[in-house]
């Protein structure tokens, strides 16, 4: 049990500040936000059934609305709210009302001892008080169901219903004891849990779980602590439970903005959960396997309603994400030497392998192109300004690693025939790729879309240079390009879109902003190619503009380091490479 404060909860003291980043738990659904003096309490679903859209879910109204405390008589009570990863204090003239997750679908509110109450409004058609509380229910395509329930003595427990019995208002004014709670049960399951645990135990277990979290990660320089632990915060808020086609714990994007699981970000969400919990890095890449397509195809997500492997816009065509994923399990097994989940995976990354070669090597030149623009994970990208399909460098760099991932796993397997093949396969790539998109008098890899040049200059143009195997000549022009002030080296580099390109803007997703998880490839890429200086250097800038904000986002304006306006909060990618780049600094990783 907890029974001192925590170092950890000190440092994030008010961090999560329940306006972009709602209060949550490890596997929940559950989103605690505040505003105007009330919470409100969102669901983390995707409702497709209901909202027909992708993102519905980012403007579907809260299921619990207008949640008031209010003293004895009814009167709603002014709150000075202190946020800690464990709990809300939500302090008032009567004394503090402290809420903290008893589990994954039920909160519990510590009411001050003295005569109080709670108000609320409910997005659900049917409400009945009881003896203790009151259920109530949303019916129709989409069923969730709710409970309140208190062992105090209740004073008043009403449920009205409000806009033709779409909404139920709740009121309740209660008496409680030193001993009392109101727990809050949301859920899509017919039964309820409706047992009253003790506050204090359920307060010092939510503290336990999370200061074994933060006490499980590296260390870290001073200079890095603050933002460290708050981007340790997401990786553990962000994760959903298991549920349909959600089939192992899994992070989701952005609580926010993003809910379900994609396949690009997860495989960057593995690189900070292998630090601390090694099965868990490893369900981020098995929940995409486990929807592998017969032919070898990846989801582009999951989704608890399925998965996303085919869309009709921008265009109509099968959609994935960059085939990643042997090069992330070969990380992973670099940290924690699982031969055998190497050899339960190596199969399904050869049959992904091959659909890639198989269906998008469309002019059968050694190449493969991208058909759908998503599936580049780069959506909106000026490089499919001019149509698709697209046959890139950066696709065919990372089929290139991922070819030599294979031989890695291969040689450990004791495959040794295959490993050597898989060796040559990324020879001969990076020599076709050099052969066909390397132009001298540029200094750039060029993409094509049917045979003709596509002049965006972006840092995917630069990206062969990941596999360490480009020859220096062709290396240093690369590294030209990278740190020339009027094209990518900018104050907080590496925009996606040179800054001198006629098509950049700082503030539009892939069109100009920075991204971390490109600068982390990028990093990678200097280490290989003999530029440690230079990748340190990065290193360092990109630490220093996640650092810079108290939020972590989705991506940043190259040249001022703010959150362009779209751009998501506690987003998941951004704060695992923000975690495995500041353990990599603190230890001086220049290879």
């Amino acid at each position: 049990m907890m029974t001192e404060p925590s170092k950890y909860f000190s440092l994030l003291k008010n961090r999560i500040d329940l306006k972009q980043t709602p209060f949550s738990e490890r596997g929940s659904r559950l989103l605690i936000f505040h505003s105007d003096n009330h919470l409100l309490i969102r669901l983390a679903e995707r409702w497709f059934k209901i909202d027909k859209q992708l993102s519905g879910y980012r403007h579907r109204p809260p299921l619990i609305d207008q949640l008031q405390f209010t003293d004895g008589k009814g009167t709603p009570l002014q709150l000075e709210i202190n946020t800690y990863p464990h709990r809300i204090d939500c302090n008032t003239s009567l004394g503090t009302f402290a809420i903290t997750f008893s589990d994954i679908e039920t909160i519990l509110i510590a009411p001050p001892s003295q005569p109080c109450g709670i108000t609320f409004n409910s997005s659900m058609d049917q409400g009945q008080t009881d003896r203790r509380g009151g259920i109530l229910r949303l019916t129709g395509d989409i069923r969730r169901n709710a409970a309140y329930t208190t062992n105090a003595r209740l004073l008043v427990n009403e449920i009205e219903p409000l806009d033709g019995g779409k909404t139920q208002r709740i009121r309740v004014v209660m008496d409680p004891g030193p001993d009392s709670v109101f727990l809050m049960n949301l859920t899509p399951r017919l039964g309820f849990n409706r047992y009253l645990p003790h506050a204090d135990v359920t307060l010092d277990l939510a503290a336990a779980r999370w200061n074994d979290w933060f006490a499980r990660a590296p260390q870290v320089a001073d200079q890095y602590q603050l933002q460290y632990y708050y981007a340790w915060w997401i990786m553990r808020a962000g994760l959903i439970s298991t549920r349909f086609y959600t089939t192992r714990e899994a992070m989701t994007p952005s609580l926010t903005h993003y809910v379900g699981v994609w396949q690009w970000d997860a495989f960057f969400h593995a690189l900070a959960y292998r630090y601390i919990e090694p099965k868990l890095a490893q369900d981020q890449l098995r929940i995409l396997l486990d929807h592998q397509r017969q032919d070898g195809m990846i989801p582009d997500a999951v989704h608890d309603e399925g998965t996303i492997t085919h869309l009709s816009v921008p265009v109509d065509a099968d959609v994935t994400k960059p085939p990643l994923i042997g090069w992330a399990a070969w990380k992973l097994f670099q940290m924690d030497g699982d031969r055998e989940f190497l050899d339960e995976i190596y199969e399904p990354i050869l049959r992904s392998n091959f659909w890639w070669f198989n269906q998008n090597d469309l002019d059968r030149n050694g190449l493969c192109e991208y058909q759908h623009p998503f599936s580049s994970g780069l959506d909106d990208s000026p490089l499919w300004d001019d149509g698709l399909p697209v046959e890139s460098p950066d696709l065919n760099t990372y089929l290139c690693l991922q070819q030599e991932a294979l031989a890695d796993i291969a040689t450990v397997l004791g495959l040794e025939k295959e490993a050597n093949q898989w060796r040559q396969r990324a020879r001969e790539l990076i020599q076709e790729i050099i052969a066909r998109r390397w132009d001298p008098s540029s200094g750039y890899f060029w993409a094509t879309h049917n045979g003709s040049t596509i002049k965006v200059r972006t840092p995917f143009n630069l990206f062969p240079m990941l596999t360490g195997k480009v020859p220096s000549k062709i290396c240093a022009q690369l590294v030209d390009h990278l740190t020339n002030e009027k094209e990518f080296w900018t104050r907080f580099p590496v925009p996606t879109v040179a800054i001198d390109d006629p098509k950049y803007d700082p503030n539009q997703m892939w069109r100009g902003p920075t991204w971390v998880n490109v600068n982390y490839l990028l990093i990678e890429g200097l280490q290989k190619s003999g530029y440690a200086e230079l990748a340190g250097t990065l290193r360092r800038k990109t630490l220093d503009m996640i650092n810079a904000k108290n939020d972590i986002y989705e991506y940043y304006n190259p040249e001022t380091g703010e959150r362009p306006p779209k751009a998501a909060s506690n987003f998941g990618w951004s704060a695992a490479i923000y975690i495995d780049l500041a353990i990599q600094e603190s230890n001086k990783k220049d290879r």
